[in-house]
């Protein structure tokens, strides 16, 4: 293989949601969320196995990925669409059942018009200031909306990754104070959210991230390996240099492998001097910068020449990488590009 293969473990995934899933109560069901094409991870096949799981609610950003995702899961299952109802949208939304989340007047009159009996949720801005009614403006709609009998109200937690966070009482008594009284299923946790505890859990949660790997859920699965084929190997002289700008030279003789992958697979530059990849438990660090679709790796200390190394793997999680990287676990998982070749392993 001349490409990057790109493993995917759908029996991690399903553990990680009946874990979420475990910490809340019997009147909290708990949904998943497969925007961005799963993660990065292929929301197909994803979502099939989370529906095995017991999954019967979806939700994705926008209304093409809930086509996608309706062809695959057939009729049955609700699928969620963030980002509402645009202008543009609303045969998909029609012709796959999807429900908007209403996010503003305009969007709640939209959806009125053009689909006055179809089903819709609204999110509510409980203080992140990104998406959804402020109080005054629910206040103002509520008595036309909640007659129309709405699947959801929802909102979302801006500091949920910092359990001590003041923000996150705060957004929890500005959603209990918009939907408290109305008899209309909650949402306010996604991964976070949902490891702050009952409080915060309400009728439904959705987690995302915590699904395929990454923090917050520290006790996750890793659900992705990504292994790299070695493409050639190079005794560096002391004094010579690798990669574009001779960032990195060798202060003793060096082993360097290069590697197929690169910024255009979604392994970030900022990789470059910081990062490392693996053989087995061994780490082998990255020497000069990651280009488009190569990468320089010492592997001076090893004892033979690997045929591939590991940038995800159980020695390096996509939380190490995203650490190293100097971002977080979503960005890596959603940056992973189309060229690997991707394999699915499941049990049954």
């Amino acid at each position: 293989m001349a490409g990057g293969i790109l493993s995917i473990d759908l029996d991690a995934i399903a553990a990680n949601w009946r874990a979420l899933d475990a910490m809340s109560g019997r009147d909290t069901t708990t949904a998943a969320v497969v925007k961005a094409d799963g993660y990065g991870l292929g929301a197909s096949r994803v979502a099939k196995v989370l529906r095995s799981a017991g999954a019967e609610s979806f939700f994705v950003a926008m209304p093409e990925e809930g086509v996608a995702l309706r062809l695959a899961l057939g009729g049955g299952p609700e699928i969620f669409v963030f980002n509402g109802h645009m202008q543009g949208d609303t045969s998909m939304i029609r012709d796959h059942e999807l429900i908007p989340l209403l996010n503003s007047i305009e969007q709640m009159t939209f959806h009125f018009e053009h689909l006055p009996d179809a089903p819709f949720g609204v999110q509510l801005d409980s203080g992140m200031n990104r998406l959804g009614l402020e109080p005054g403006e629910w206040e103002a709609v509520a008595p036309f909306a909640l007659p129309r009998g709405p699947k959801l109200l929802m909102s979302h937690l801006a500091s949920a990754d910092e359990p001590g966070s003041p923000q996150n009482e705060d957004q929890l008594a500005a959603f209990r104070d918009m939907t408290d009284g109305t008899g209309i299923r909650r949402s306010l946790s996604a991964t976070g959210g949902t490891l702050l505890g009952p409080d915060y859990h309400f009728d439904m949660t959705r987690p995302g991230v915590g699904l395929y790997g990454g923090l917050p859920f520290a006790e996750a699965i890793p659900a992705a390996h990504l292994r790299l084929p070695v493409i050639q190997t190079r005794l560096v002289a002391p004094g010579e240099a690798v990669g574009y700008n001779a960032t990195w030279a060798a202060r003793e003789e060096s082993l360097i492998a290069t590697v197929a992958g690169g910024y255009a697979d979604g392994l970030l530059r900022s990789l470059s001097g910081r990062g490392a990849l693996f053989q087995g438990e061994v780490p082998c660090p990255i020497r000069g910068r990651v280009s488009m679709d190569l990468i320089g790796v010492d592997i001076s200390h090893l004892d033979e020449i690997p045929d591939h190394l590991d940038m995800l793997s159980p020695a390096q999680t996509v939380n190490d990488v995203a650490d190293a990287a100097g971002t977080i676990p979503y960005e890596i998982l959603t940056s992973l590009g189309t060229r690997y070749r991707r394999s699915y392993h499941q049990s049954n």
